[in-house]
């Protein structure tokens, strides 16, 4: 059996019927026009659709799959049994216990968090990563300007909803300005050549300063675009995936009529061979 099939196969003891109906939903969800389609995926949809219905995730975890798409997220990103994937301020902790069915027991995941992002999600995270049941989950502690990675270790980064907080100043509780250009670099040494750094945010107007990352939240994706562009990474393709025109976008992310409902960008960057 290869690896691909073993990750399907225990994946798939979840309940086949739920991950049937799971794959229905990722294909009606998908949109017609993207301006890239996902890379070669050696797994397939069945594997992410299996991972996204698996009985072992909370339900409060199940609520906010409809407007995160999470299977077709992964997909679209290239994430595969047996990848070393750094979740880099992963919060709660959400993406973390997907990524971790779908790269399997020869796969890593690496959630990365600090004391600030520790307070903002409260018990969630000690929650899912204190007992120990994700076997393959690896906490990576690191303050900001504190992060260090080993060289060439990873083969994709998730940096969702945070690329803003680069533009974030908030020392008094404990969110430090963040040296990006030095953050960027840090994560381009992390990876592997031809590694994903996968990206999604919040949009913010187009023209909008930085500094709307640290009122609002949001960022113009051609501030995402700059950042990397001067960090060496290659923009390989985005996705609509996640846009809602119906958001206000000079409305602060958090505001109850918009929280978890936001506009989003979707890009799928690499790391030159």
């Amino acid at each position: 059996m290869t690896r691909t099939n073993r990750a399907i196969a225990t994946l798939a003891m979840t309940g086949l019927a739920v991950i049937v109906v799971a794959c229905d939903q990722q294909s009606a969800d998908k949109p017609e026009a993207m301006v890239d389609s996902a890379p070669a995926a050696e797994a397939g949809p069945l594997l992410y659709a299996a991972a996204v219905a698996s009985t072992a995730r909370p339900e409060t975890d199940r609520a906010r799959d409809a407007s995160r798409k999470p299977a077709a997220v992964l997909e679209f990103f290239g994430i595969e049994p047996g990848m070393t994937v750094l979740d880099m301020f992963t919060g709660s902790g959400y993406y973390a216990e997907i990524i971790a069915s779908v790269v399997g027991d020869e796969g890593k995941v690496i959630a990365h968090s600090n004391e600030a992002y520790l307070g903002f999600v409260g018990d969630a995270f000690e929650e899912r990563f204190g007992s120990g049941r994700l076997v393959n989950v690896e906490v990576l502690m690191a303050e900001n300007n504190e992060l260090t990675l080993v060289a060439n270790s990873l083969d994709a980064i998730m940096l969702v909803l945070s690329f803003h907080d680069l533009y974030h100043d908030d020392p008094e509780n404990g969110w430090p300005r963040i040296d990006g250009p030095a953050f960027l670099a840090e994560l381009r040494k992390g990876l592997k050549p031809g590694g994903i750094l996968a990206i999604i945010d919040h949009y913010a107007e187009a023209g909008a300063p930085s500094d709307v990352g640290d009122t609002l939240h949001r960022i113009d994706p051609a501030i995402v675009k700059a950042d990397m562009a001067a960090a060496g990474f290659v923009l390989e393709a985005e996705s609509d995936m996640l846009r809602n025109p119906d958001d206000n976008l000079e409305v602060i992310v958090f505001d109850p009529d918009i929280r978890g409902k936001t506009d989003r960008f979707v890009m799928r960057y690499r790391k030159p061979e």
